[in-house]
């Protein structure tokens, strides 16, 4: 899975490699996206006319929920397009967190397909009719399954390679998808095998499922976008970088605030010898600052703390 994605990144994404390149992380971002809309109107395509030839609702329902999750990779795609806008008079901070609205409303769209699922689930059960299960519908789905399991892991290797909360929440949403499919596969087996009419009781469990998930999805993505403290494992490298320049004495304050994957702003409060001289301590904190720009990608702002230092 991790070199089929390592090869299509080096294929189709030719800065794929270089996180210091400004324009990487939006390039990858879209490239998956584009990815996303593909294979999903595919899986449209295929399930829908499928479906309706068989007259099975689970598997139109299936069909339609591939549609939604095209339009969330194309959520996705304005997400990254935007968030890539440099900071302007309006947004002196930039545009990163509409990466982060996206994810949440590739959430939102996720909660909005279990409803619909579970509501045509329901009438099925209400109003059960026969189903006619073929080779091709399971193929359809079997191939159906494949693919999402497919996209499910490529979308979480490049989501944690450039941080996005999108593609993470896409990398889920396939994941489900795959259980979805193969809920209605299971149910068409047994379906046309005993003969019991599972179609509707198929897409109402399934349904429940995706509800619960989107629920899940939703609190993740409005963390960010709410405010929540750092990881530990941020925290404590800022921490020992900081510590690890000659004549840091201590650091206190720290404060980060996240305005979209590789647009955090960190103040934190150094202290420092008040015996030393002022110009070569602000030399020192000049250099944490840049060391943070360039190679975290992190604006570092510094407040000077003076300290007697202890003797002996």
């Amino acid at each position: 899975m991790r070199n089929m994605t390592k090869w299509l990144l080096r294929r189709f994404v030719s800065n794929h490699n270089n996180p210091k390149h400004p324009a990487m992380r939006g390039d990858v971002g879209r490239f998956a996206s584009w990815m996303g809309i593909f294979i999903n109107l595919l899986l449209v395509a295929g399930k829908v006319i499928a479906g309706l030839l068989s007259g099975s609702v689970s598997v139109v329902a299936d069909g339609l929920n591939n549609m939604m999750d095209a339009a969330a990779s194309i959520i996705t795609l304005v997400g990254f397009k935007i968030a890539a806008k440099k900071a302007d008079k309006e947004h002196p901070f930039g545009h990163g967190r509409y990466e982060y609205i996206a994810g949440l409303a590739v959430a939102v769209l996720v909660l909005v397909v279990g409803i619909e699922l579970g509501k045509s689930g329901v009438a099925r059960i209400l109003n059960p009719a026969p189903v006619e299960f073929g080779p091709a519908i399971f193929l359809i789905l079997a191939a159906s399954i494949a693919l999402k399991l497919w996209m499910g892991g490529f979308n979480r290797n490049v989501g944690k390679r450039i941080n996005s909360s999108a593609l993470k929440a896409v990398s889920v949403d396939s994941r489900n998808d795959a259980i979805t499919t193969g809920a209605v596969l299971v149910s068409a087996m047994v379906s046309r095998f005993t003969g019991l009419r599972l179609d509707g009781w198929a897409a109402l469990g399934v349904a429940l499922f995706i509800i619960y998930n989107g629920i899940s999805l939703v609190r993740e993505t409005l963390d960010p976008l709410l405010g929540m403290p750092p990881s530990s494992e941020l925290a404590q490298h800022i921490i020992e970088k900081i510590a690890s320049y000659d004549g840091v004495l201590g650091i206190h304050d720290l404060i980060v605030h996240d305005y979209g994957p590789d647009r955090r702003y960190v103040s934190a409060h150094v202290e420092m010898p008040s015996n030393e001289d002022p110009l070569a301590t602000h030399d020192i904190i000049d250099r944490i600052e840049k060391d943070f720009m360039q190679n975290d990608r992190i604006h570092m702002i510094i407040h000077y703390d003076p300290v007697v230092p202890k003797e002996g």
